[in-house]
């Protein structure tokens, strides 16, 4: 009844009110308890009224006719229905009534909460699942609460907080998370309606519960990692095969929370202050609390407050997570955030430091939650190689949005201050933060602000600070700047880093990084070196296009990764062959895949590697290598490449050893089969850090016993095996050995057959380095020459399948009297030469070949190619050979004089004919030694003047010159060829001859000035050619003392190629043991050499052979205290002046400085001593050597307390070389003499002078001083020898042996000091003797500790048993004296013994045998250097401590106050500890007490510190034991007075001239 009136009464309400439409539905929606409506029913009314409601519009809308209806649809038994579709028409149904209604809405409170309840737990979760029957409904409902936003209503719901809660979370999840049964995507549609409404919601609310605030920032962490924040750091890094781990786009939920952010930002920057200030509040408020927690790299001594506990930190980080990722989706909301962090950036608290070093440095890489993008891909073994230009050959990672660094705006600008303060982060003293700044620096260059920009000034002081965190004391933070470049992209790196400076501009950022590539700290040195050498290996597409940019940046990488050659590390040293290897010159280059289908272009890329010749690529590769290389790196270069044959056999060996032992079954011989096994594993072991680890696996490859991977290892060092058999041996023998039980053998295998196999030099590229060699393509012609050069010299077996070729291409480009030949074919000759002397039977002589080489003979361009031409046709010495020798000099002969057509190459051919065919030239003597004596070296052509240089480069040099030069070497190899006897009795004429030019500088025309250039070359080439003749016996022989000391002093030459020229030759011949021992005192002359780079070198190569005899067991050098003190007392510049005496002091400082040791600092004490009680057999009547003597103890003595060493008394008697001493007359002059002092008293302070300065210049080593020689012009042109012979001629006077010995010499003559100054400001040339003083810099290295035991044959020559003439014999008369094999059979070289008693001035001699054999050098070459490459020797760790040395006192510089002291064992430099210490018992306690005679120096040996101090010596004993009786004897504190009176002091940095000293006024 009631439906019905009230259907009557709304005709008549219409009536009433005219354009008001009412609803028409009035069918009941409701039931009572038991007497429910039908569902069909129910949903037809539902859907009836939807539909009605739907249609009805708000402006004609009769709201009232709602009032009725709006109680029932909103009534609890629709909204809480079971059937999903009553409860879907109902909410359609109330969305409409709110919509007519609006904006008052006619439900009551409870109702709206169920209303919404119903929505947000039913209705929107529905949404999400599209093939729902019900989803237009659902999607109905959705558009009307957004688009009339009575969303809104809900805000006004009592309890809302769990509902919006609810509301946040149901809509995030949903629209990320699993997809629906059907697999159907939720349409995009509802997506975006969800955000409209969420957007709505948010904008309408005053504020928001804390809970929907978290659920919305949360979403932004769904673009992290899994895990994001558990961790130290949120970077998470990113594996591209493994997809489940990261989207690649933004998450649905994430693209929301973005929206709400960019659309709201005033009021989602309030809430997101609001969460951040709670979170970090909260976080850090127990900051008071003790710290239950540290990070591993943190410090434990780190200072400052006690921090919040692991949880909290977990929280902090992931709230700076948020932050990064905020900054990245939504800055505008972040204005109040960012001040926070910058409070706590100054925190004093190290992990907020840190976490806020890390967020800044993100938020201005634009770097989010998901972390940086993976670094750029750097292909060492790509083909072709990438191109600046962006060609498509640029390897790049799949895009990934969420790791792809964006920032909507430029942090520097909108928060400028800030920034500054992270940049000053870069100073912090924890070295985790400066490790974060470093990581944040480079992701900030890297992306350039995230894409927004820096400003000049932002960039260069962010580059500035990574290239000084390179160079940081700490090994975390200068690993985090090598990781930071690894950022970069090639290009990058070239256009920002290299705007610094290259990789050859000292103390740019690049610069820096290849310091590196020799830390101290293997992390370190491993990622700088891997990345230098894939940064060279991606430039060299534009190194070969010439990329001028590219090669100043770059270019010099080769050369900073080889210089690490020197450093002689262990470890280093297996860096370096992998990075050479893998990176520089890859194995895999270049690839051989198939051509693939991308669309990338990498397809083109390897067909074109697959169309080229591979070995041809390859061999480009290496010649652009070698092509890089500096003159230092290139015999690092070089050297590596020469001891692979060496290698090679010892490899050899021991697979054979491996092969005898047959994995331990033998038949016979068990135990020595297993013994030669285990030596040379051990052997082996010596060249590869952790030496015990490496035999365990060498024996575990012999234990294995498998045949295939010994005949794989044979293909590997095979050097007649082409590239691609050799790499896929070496492949298929690893890929054995992974798949085996002893996988770990793979990590001592691999750079022994690095070191072994032929993968550089190999017989596969030789074909193109010799086509480069005769084109210069690309300009590496030379370097391709170098090559052969050096493949000829050492390992020419790989020239047998290509002497064919070598010998046609002679051939075809053989010279003629009219056409010159290709100066190019020169080191193609010389290849050939190499190769014939070991295989000559393998050249062809046939007639045309013969008549090429007469021709390169008689025609060649330039002359030298004569020499080599003679090799080749006199290689087989057969009957043929000799008259092809005779033919050509009957062709020479024919017009045989001087200024002739080719005079050069007749002169050259007839200089080798005289050594390797002298029966050919003997007929032609005559004419020969006329031309070259007379019309040659005694004429002088060429007029000389006042402005001709010193020096010219050999391109330069003229005719005349080089004439006199190969004369020289005519009558030097005339007399090589000669045997013995004939050879002595007419080697006097030559010997005079080469002498008077050392001793006159070259000038031996009487008539006529020779021009100076020619004077140089002329005495560099007789010093040299003295040496070469001195390797043989005869020759040796005949070099007197006097004789022995001028040639010397070519080590103190005015011209600096003079003395670097003769200097090498030395080191070549000592090196390969061709000179006798006494040779190596000459080397010690170079205390004062300007060149600090050159003086360096030989520093190092000192060291060298020190630690070489140390391991033979033979005190060479240690013998030479013998011989010094003869030599300096016969230099030019002695005198007993004190200024001078401590410029003798830095000789014998510089000489103990490199060989002492604890161990053998006694015995050279002990030689000294000797030599004191002895007679100058040059010079009976000075007491020079004496003087000397006196002077090398007290340096001793300094030099044992400076290092704080226990002196240790040399047992036995030490023999004295023969011809520079003679016996004492009796034993009362040997008491006088030992106990007298001659030095002076005043020495004592100078030499403590000496040693300071020496402390200060090797801890601040200036930057300079590399260039030092150059940087000097001035102290290169004066040297200790005048250069103008004339000069010196005028200063001869009188007859004494004395006077004689410094003919040369200009008289000394005393200068005011008014003077002095006045030519220390001079820029004329400067004194002999102040040129030495110009090399004033110490070296600044370590000295490492080398025992020594005894001396080889040389040094013993000479061991004397004095007779006096009194009869008395002195007790410390030399025995007989042998040297000592090394023990287990490891040195196979007896040192020879030598007993010469000498009784009135006659002597006997008598010599053993002596064996020699090579064993191994200490920094892993299996033999000693030849030729050029003596520097290779031995490179110890001295040279890798300065690196680092100065790496740290540039970072360190509050700690260069503190003196240190070096660590002598591990030659490394560590931070030293003040030396507070009370010195060892020295000479100080009664320094004033004592005077010269009292003083019993001579015979008392210093005493050893604290332990050893009551120790006597048996020469202590026998001098008191000879104290008369009413004498009393000198205290052991008085012995040590005088003589610790003559340490050296550090050179007066003076640089006026001594003008006392001889020859100082034949210099200027």
């Amino acid at each position: 009844m009631a439906p019905r009136r009230s259907a009557a009464a709304e005709p008549e309400e219409q009536e009433e009110e005219g354009d008001l439409v009412a609803l028409k539905f009035n069918e009941p929606l409701t039931w009572r308890a038991g007497k429910a409506i039908a569902l069909d029913t129910l949903l037809r009314r539902l859907s009836t009224l939807a539909k009605e409601l739907e249609e009805m519009d708000q402006e004609v809308t009769d709201t009232n006719s709602l009032t009725k209806i709006a109680k029932e649809v909103a009534s609890h038994q629709l909204l809480t229905h079971k059937d999903k579709g009553v409860r879907a028409y109902a909410a359609c149904c109330v969305v409409d009534i709110l919509k007519l209604c609006a904006p008052d809405a006619p439900f009551t409170p409870t109702q709206m909460k169920e209303i919404f309840h119903l929505t947000i737990t039913s209705i929107i979760p529905a949404l999400f699942d599209p093939s729902n029957p019900y989803n237009t409904q659902h999607k109905y409902v959705l558009r009307s609460l957004t688009e009339i936003k009575s969303i809104v209503l809900l805000l006004d719901v009592d309890g809302n907080e769990d509902l919006l809660v609810h509301l946040f979370s149901t809509i995030f999840d949903g629209v990320s998370g699993a997809k629906s049964t059907s697999g159907e995507q939720v349409a995009k549609d509802v997506e975006f309606t969800m955000a409209e409404m969420l957007v709505v919601l948010v904008d309408e609310a005053t504020s928001l519960p804390a809970k929907v605030v978290d659920v919305l920032m949360a979403q932004f962490l769904r673009a992290a990692a899994p895990g994001v924040g558990s961790g130290k750091r949120s970077h998470v890094p990113i594996d591209d095969t493994q997809p489940t781990l990261l989207a690649r786009e933004e998450p649905e939920a994430y693209q929301i929370a973005k929206k709400l952010c960019q659309s709201i930002p005033e009021k989602m920057s309030r809430f997101a202050s609001q969460y951040f200030s709670e979170v970090i509040v909260d976080a850090t408020s127990s900051a008071g609390r003790p710290i239950h927690h540290r990070d591993a790299d943190e410090s434990e001594d780190e200072d400052g407050p006690s921090g919040p506990s692991e949880s909290d930190l977990r929280e902090l980080r992931k709230a700076h997570t948020l932050i990064r990722e905020l900054w990245k989706a939504a800055p505008q909301i972040l204005q109040g955030v960012v001040q926070q962090v910058d409070a706590e950036l100054a925190a004093d608290n190290v992990h907020l430091r840190q976490l806020a070093t890390e967020t800044l440095g993100d938020m201005v890489s634009g770097i989010g939650a998901a972390g940086p993008p993976p670094p750029p891909v750097l292909d060492p073994a790509a083909y072709p190689p990438p191109r600046l230009e962006g060609d498509g050959q640029v390897q790049t990672q799949p895009f990934n949005v969420l790791t792809t660094p964006v920032s909507a705006v430029s942090f520097p600008q909108t928060h400028s201050q800030i920034f500054h303060n992270f940049i000053s982060r870069k100073n912090d003293k924890a070295p985790a933060i400066r490790a974060a700044w470093t990581t944040g620096a480079g992701y900030i260059i890297s992306t350039s602000a995230g894409g927004t920009g820096l400003s000049r000034e932002d960039e260069a002081t962010l580059v500035k600070g990574l290239g000084e965190k390179l160079a940081d004391s700490d090994e975390r933070v200068r690993l985090a700047a090598v990781k930071a470049i690894e950022s970069f992209t090639f290009e990058d790196v070239v256009m920002k880093l290299g705007a610094s400076g290259g990789v050859t501009k000292e103390g740019s950022v690049l610069s820096t990084l290849a310091d590196r590539c020799r830390d101290r700290k293997p992390a370190v040195r491993v990622a700088a070196m891997a990345l230098l050498g894939k940064l060279w290996a991606v430039s060299t597409g534009e190194l070969l296009a010439g990329n001028e940019i590219v090669a100043s940046t770059l270019g010099g990488v080769p050369t900073r990764i080889y210089s690490a050659f020197y450093a002689n590390d262990p470890e280093l040293n297996v860096l370096l062959d992998r990075v050479i290897f893998e990176c520089l010159v890859p194995l895999t280059y270049p690839p051989q895949k198939k051509a693939s289908k991308n669309a990338n272009g990498s397809s083109q890329s390897q067909s074109q590697a697959a169309a080229a010749d591979p070995d041809a690529i390859r061999a480009e590769r290496i010649l652009l290598l070698a092509r890089s290389l500096d003159p230092m790196a290139k015999k690092a270069f070089f050297a590596m490449q020469a001891r692979v044959p060496q290698f090679a056999n010892v490899l050899s060996t021991y697979i054979k050893q491996c092969e005898h032992y047959n994995g331990g079954v033998m038949d016979d011989n068990a135990e020595k089969k297993k013994a030669n096994l285990q030596k040379t594993i051990q052997y082996i072991s010596q060249f590869l850090p952790n030496s015990q680890q490496v035999q365990q696996d060498l024996f575990k490859f012999a234990k294995i016993n498998d045949r295939r991977n010994r005949i794989l290892m044979k293909y590997v060092i095979g050097q007649e095996h082409d590239f691609k058999t050799v790499h896929n041996a070496l492949k298929e023998l690893f890929r054995r050995i992974q798949s085996s039980k002893e996988s770990g053998i793979s990590d001592t295998l691999l750079p022994l057959l690095y070191r072994s196999g032929s993968l550089l030099f190999n017989r596969s590229h030789l074909s193109t380095i010799m086509d480069y060699s005769r084109s210069d393509k690309d300009g590496m012609g030379q370097a391709a020459q170098e090559i052969l050069k050096e493949i000829s010299q050492h390992n020419p077996d790989l020239f047998k399948a290509h002497i064919g070729q070598l010998c046609k291409d002679l051939v075809d480009q053989a010279p003629s009297a009219t056409q010159d030949n290709d100066p190019i074919v020169a080191e193609t000759l010389k290849a050939c030469s190499t190769y014939s002397r070991k295989y000559p039977k393998d050249v062809p002589m046939d007639k045309e070949f013969i008549q090429t080489m007469i021709n390169f003979a008689l025609y060649g361009r330039p002359a030298k190619v004569a020499k080599h031409a003679v090799n080749i046709l006199l290689s087989k010495k057969d009957s043929k050979s000799d008259q092809s020798a005779a033919d050509l000099i009957q062709r020479i002969m024919k017009d045989w004089k001087y200024g002739s057509p080719h005079f050069l190459n007749k002169i050259a051919a007839v200089s080798q004919l005289e050594l390797v065919a002298p029966k050919v030239t003997h007929k032609h003597e005559e004419n020969i030694l006329n031309m070259t004596v007379q019309q040659l070296l005694l004429v002088v052509r060429k007029d000389a003047k006042d402005r001709d240089p010193n020096w010219v480069d050999d391109a330069d040099l003229d005719e005349e010159c080089q004439a006199k030069l190969l004369a020289l070497k005519t009558l030097a190899n005339r007399l090589r060829s000669m045997e013995v006897s004939e050879a002595k009795e007419k080697a006097s004429p030559v010997w005079k001859l080469l002498m008077k030019l050392i001793r006159e500088k070259g000038e031996i025309c009487k008539t006529n000035d020779t021009p100076a250039y020619h004077r140089s070359r002329l005495r560099l080439v007789a010093a040299q050619l003295l040496l070469k003749l001195c390797t043989q016996k005869h020759f040796d022989e005949i070099l007197s003392a006097d004789e022995f000391n001028a040639l010397a002093l070519t080590t103190q030459d005015a011209v600096q190629e003079v003395r670097h020229g003769f200097v090498r030759k030395l080191q070549k011949y000592l090196a390969q043991d061709k000179l006798r021992s006494r040779f190596y005192t000459i080397v010690f002359l170079l205390a004062f050499e300007p060149n600090a780079e050159f003086k360096q070198r030989t520093e190092t190569w000192i060291r060298s052979r020190a630690r070489h005899f140390q391991g033979i067991k033979q005190p060479v050098l240690e013998a030479i205290m013998a011989r010094l003190p003869s030599l300096l007392a016969h230099h030019p510049d002695y005198s007993p002046a004190i200024d001078e005496l401590v410029d003798h002091a830095r000789y014998i400082l510089f000489y103990i400085s490199l060989v002492a040791t604890e161990s053998n600092l006694g015995h050279i004490y002990k030689y000294a001593e000797r030599v004191k009680q002895t007679h100058d057999a040059l010079d009976p009547k000075s007491q020079a050597h004496q003087l000397l003597c006196d002077l090398a103890m007290a340096v001793i003595r300094k030099w044992q307390e400076k290092k704080n060493w226990a002196f240790r008394a040399h047992p036995d008697k030490v023999g004295l070389p023969l011809g520079l001493y003679t016996a004492l007359r009796s034993h009362s002059e040997a008491q006088e003499i030992a106990e007298k002092q001659l030095v002076p008293e005043k020495i004592d302070e100078k030499l403590d002078e000496l040693l300071r300065a020496m402390d200060k210049k090797k801890k601040r080593k200036p930057a300079n001083d590399s260039a030092s020689g150059e940087s000097r012009p001035a102290a290169k042109k004066s040297r200790v020898q005048p250069k103008d012979p004339k000069a010196a001629k005028e200063s001869k006077s009188g007859s004494s042996k004395s006077s004689a010995s410094r003919k040369i010499a200009t008289p000394k003559t005393k200068k005011s000091s008014s003077s002095k100054s006045k030519r220390a400001r001079s820029p004329a040339p400067v004194s002999d003797a102040n040129r030495r003083r110009s090399g004033r810099s110490a070296a600044n290295a370590s000295y490492i500790e080398r025992d020594s035991s005894e001396d080889d044959e040389e040094m013993l020559e000479g061991v004397a048993e004095w007779e006096y003439e009194d009869g008395e014999e002195q007790e410390s008369g030399s025995e007989n004296e042998s040297a000592e094999s090394g023990s287990g059979g490891e040195s196979e070289q007896e040192a020879s013994e030598k007993e010469v008693e000498v009784k009135k001035g006659k002597s006997t001699e008598k010599k053993n045998g002596k064996e020699d054999k090579m064993v191994v050098d200490d920094d892993g070459d299996l033999s000693e250097p030849g030729d050029d490459d003596v520097e290779m020797a031995d490179k110890e760790d001295d040279k890798q401590s300065e690196s680092e040395q100065e790496a740290e006192e540039e970072n360190e510089k509050g700690e260069e106050e503190a003196e240190d002291k070096q660590s002598e064992e591990e030659g490394e430099d560590e931070e030293e500890e003040a030396k507070e210490a009370t010195p060892p018992p020295s000479t100080r306690a009664s320094r004033s007490s004592t005077n010269g005679r009292r003083v019993k120096t001579a015979s008392t040996p210093v005493k050893a510190p604290a332990a050893s101090k009551t120790k006597s010596t048996p020469a202590t004993a026998a001098k008191e034991k000879a104290t008369p009786r009413g004498k009393k004897a000198a205290s052991p504190a008085a012995s040590k007075t005088k003589a610790a009176a003559t340490v050296t002091k550090n050179l007066p940095t003076r640089t006026s001239g001594r003008s006392t000293r001889g020859r100082a006024a034949a210099a200027e």
